[in-house]
């Protein structure tokens, strides 16, 4: 599990946080440290999960509650995430983009 450091989410307001790897009880943490920093100080943030090759119960849990409490854009999910989102419905709920950039311009 690897965490890339926010980037400026030209042209948004929101910052853009790219973790790659795997994330599950053990790993999250991180991760979610920096999502709900990124949520507190920006009011929201744009997930690139392009890179995230497993998320578990606890990361959707992590996804569906950050959506609740900020503006989370889910951006190019992986095969694997896709897959976890959509097992439950939750393609319905989350705010869900084919690019960073089209997340950055709604």
């Amino acid at each position: 599990m690897t965490l890339d450091e926010p980037r400026p989410g030209a042209p948004g307001p929101l910052p853009v946080i790219a973790p790659h790897g795997d994330f599950d009880e053990d790993t999250l943490p991180p991760l979610e440290v920096r999502i709900r920093q990124a949520a507190a100080a920006h009011g929201g943030l744009i997930l690139d999960a392009s890179r995230i090759t497993f998320g578990d119960s606890t990361f959707l849990r992590l996804l569906l509650t950050v959506h609740q409490e900020a503006d989370l854009r889910i951006a190019n999910p992986s095969p694997a995430i896709t897959r976890l989102i959509n097992l439950i419905g939750a393609d319905q709920v989350l705010r869900i983009h084919p690019t960073v950039e089209d997340a950055q311009t709604t």
